[in-house]
């Protein structure tokens, strides 16, 4: 990686092969994944996964995601998955399927020492309700999902910088930049501030691309066209 970046680069996935490949990285600096990736991943067994995963990626914070949707199935999977090891940060949704808080879930369980990562993050609403709850001195991060946020056709970034000024008043509180759509969000992420930004390999993989001569790009790509009409065969 070409980038001077003073924002944390996570990965965010739930193939065994690949997280044990990019925790050798040092400009790796933790991990994500979520209920949906691992799923797809075929995971089938979510506890075997996690104390796999957390043998590969020696010392660096990993978060895994409770699946339960009431607050005593929330208190209760936010404590065994934090059981599993000292790096480990429960990912507890801000809201339930219902539409309700869980910030009585979020405040109880950092109350008790538990490193969470609450997630789903949508305004700015949301990240003032989390960090009031948060645990001040309690490791935790604040994920605010500004690429979902982009698809709606808002511009993310106001609301990434107001979310700044909020988890900056608490103290070992971190603010991640979730659901990137292209290598420009990291700069972006970058630029405001955040604490953390975590992408798929692919969308990290692009940063070798950094300030890559724009000519160079072109003749790059102009040759990719010809080479693939003339593989094809086309003629007119």
């Amino acid at each position: 990686m070409q980038a001077n970046l003073k924002v944390q680069l996570y990965v965010d996935g739930a193939d065994l092969n690949v997280i044990g490949k990019m925790a050798k990285l040092d400009w790796i600096k933790g991990f994500t994944t979520n209920p949906s990736l691992m799923r797809k991943s075929g995971t089938t067994n979510y506890k075997e996964f996690a104390l796999k995963a957390l043998q590969l990626i020696g010392n660096k914070p990993i978060s895994f995601e409770i699946f339960a949707d009431d607050h005593e199935g929330m208190i209760e999977q936010g404590l065994k998955i934090a059981s599993w090891g000292k790096n480990i940060y429960v990912k507890i949704p801000v809201i339930n399927t219902k539409g309700e808080s869980t910030a009585k879930v979020i405040r109880e369980l950092s109350q008790k020492g538990v490193k969470l990562n609450v997630t789903a993050i949508f305004n700015v609403e949301q990240v003032h309700e989390v960090v009031q709850n948060l645990q001040s001195g309690i490791p935790s991060i604040v994920s605010v999902f500004a690429g979902r946020i982009a698809d709606t056709g808002r511009d993310p970034i106001p609301i990434m910088k107001q979310s700044k000024e909020i988890t900056k008043t608490c103290e070992a509180c971190e603010l991640l930049w979730a659901s990137p759509r292209e290598t420009l969000n990291i700069f972006q992420a970058d630029e405001v501030n955040c604490d953390i930004i975590t992408a798929t390999p692919d969308i990290l993989s692009k940063l070798d691309l950094y300030n890559k001569d724009l000519f160079q790009f072109s003749l790059e790509t102009v040759n990719i066209f010809y080479n693939d009409a003339q593989a094809a065969g086309f003629e007119l």
